[in-house]
């Protein structure tokens, strides 16, 4: 368009924009998220989160020490779309559209006011959307200073040389009619756990980059891949070049809740549980964007969550440098992986997917498929072309035991065996299993130590009274027997003098 061109300036009424865009749909935990991403942007080593009950006049305020803002950066930095999205930024920058202090602030309160403090001078600044829909033609009014009856709100920012400190009030998108005391300590417990996922990587280790604390308590980090633990299964990192920077992958599968402690299995399962938490976790320069999602990738159909893969996580890094490319939104919530990546992201998490389901089914054990060592099973998964149906393994010492005692009448226990193949409730199990996602107690694991010796002493008269074997063999063989396995110490404690009585 020419300058002498006929046009018309129509700029967006202030009060009637800024209440659009307050339905973006973050959480309160997202929310927060985004105004500490621009604390950590600002070289803060330590952020403090204050939420403070008083009914309707409740508030939040994010408190930081970091470089602080002079009074023409704070303006800036409290204008919508001062900085767009293509603008250079520095690598480590976790901002891309120069909205999410204001976008993220008003989906949860009316009331923004931001104070900063730099070189020994404080600056404040604030946007009421109450003020500017009393003034509906007064355009976009940028108030100075805090609100009547606020300032000892910010009190805590003159004890720091620099930082920042962001004030939400009149939560009504927090706070509504009905809201109580509990809700809100409630909503507390749901950020922190949402807040110690997404920074997780930050807050980790004998001297974290950050420091988070919430009404004073120190947020600890929640590490979605268990590194840590023995039985976690890990891939090699795998390092993919793409047109906007390299992408790192790494593959996970998490131990089964037989190999975890009943509260670290809690723990490890995350603020939304094991089914929901599985899939990739893809970071932006460390900070979790996407926890848990299959991405839109699937083999013939997009994949599900479901209970078999609930073990399978994958760690995924981008830089900042690939939010057009991976179609990062607003929120930081959802991210794309390009048309050139997905094919080898579907490979890797195919088989991914293919070990989580087989550490699953078999309890976190390791199965060994041929040869001597092969373990002895209760039950067999047999596949035709009607589907998979599941066998009492005869060959199993404990069924063997039987048939061989029973000898003619073998045919009688085999029968026995059949009905209860054709009766064992596998569509009540996997309701139970997918509506309570818990997995159910299987083997021994209800049972005390005495009844498990009682069987192994049975199992084992049997294998060497009657069928012959060395004591040493019939050990053997009972410790490649589900669910004997689990019992090493007992079955090396099996004597070698074997009588009726043993």
């Amino acid at each position: 368009m020419s300058v002498g061109q006929p046009h018309r300036h129509a700029p967006p009424r202030a009060s009637v924009l800024l209440e659009a865009l307050r339905g973006l749909g973050y959480s309160t935990g997202a929310a927060l998220a985004d105004i500490i991403d621009n604390s950590i942007a600002a070289g803060a080593t330590r952020v403090d989160l204050t939420f403070a009950w008083h009914g309707t006049g409740s508030f939040i305020s994010i408190l930081d020490d970091g470089a602080g803002m002079d009074e023409s950066e704070l303006d800036i930095a409290m204008r919508l779309g001062e900085k767009g999205p293509g603008d250079a930024r520095h690598a480590a920058d976790l901002g891309r559209f120069g909205l999410g202090l204001k976008t993220a602030s008003f989906s949860q309160c009316r009331r923004l006011t931001v104070a900063s403090r730099k070189a020994g001078a404080t600056h404040c600044l604030r946007w009421d959307l109450d003020v500017l829909a009393a003034s509906r033609d007064a355009g976009w009014l940028l108030l100075s200073g805090p609100a009547t009856g606020s300032l000892e709100r910010l009190s805590a920012l003159s004890e720091l040389q620099g930082g920042t400190l962001v004030l939400w009030e009149v939560l009504d998108r927090i706070v509504s009619a009905d809201f109580t005391e509990q809700n809100f300590l409630d909503l507390v417990d749901r950020v922190e756990k949402h807040l110690a996922m997404v920074f997780h990587r930050y807050l980790a280790g004998k001297r974290p980059r950050l420091t988070l604390r919430i009404n004073g308590r120190r947020v600890s980090p929640w590490d979605p891949f268990l590194e840590s633990h023995s039985f976690t299964w890990s891939s090699p990192v795998e390092v993919i070049r793409t047109r906007s920077g390299p992408v790192e992958v790494q593959c996970y599968v998490l131990p089964h809740r037989d190999r975890l402690p009943p509260r670290e299995y809690e723990l490890a399962g995350g603020p939304d549980g094991w089914t929901a938490q599985q899939g990739f976790y893809v970071y932006r320069n460390e900070r979790l964007l996407v926890a848990g999602s299959w991405l839109g990738l699937g083999s013939g159909r997009t994949w599900t969550k479901e209970e078999a893969h609930r073990l399978a996580r994958i760690r995924l890094d981008i830089t900042n440098a690939s939010d057009e490319e991976w179609k990062i939104d607003i929120r930081k919530a959802i991210a794309r992986p390009p048309v050139s990546l997905r094919p080898r992201l579907a490979v890797l998490a195919e088989d991914v997917r293919k070990r989580a389901r087989s550490v699953f089914a078999h309890r976190g054990q390791i199965i060994r498929q041929t040869g001597r060592d092969e373990r002895a099973e209760g039950w067999l998964a047999r596949e035709s072309r009607h589907g998979v149906r599941y066998r009492i393994n005869e060959d199993h010492p404990a069924m063997r035991a039987v048939l061989d005692e029973l000898g003619n009448q073998g045919d009688l226990v085999r029968a026995m065996f059949r009905v209860i193949e054709e009766t064992v409730p596998i569509q009540r199990i996997w309701l139970d299993t997918a509506e309570g996602r818990e997995m159910p107690v299987s083997g021994h694991a209800s049972e005390t130590r005495d009844e498990v010796r009682k069987v192994l002493a049975v199992m084992y008269r049997n294998l060497v009274l009657r069928r012959g074997l060395s004591p040493e063999l019939a050990r053997s063989r009972l410790l490649a027997s589900d669910p004997f396995h689990e019992h090493p110490d007992l079955v090396a404690a099996l004597p070698d003098d074997v009588s009726e009585e043993t």
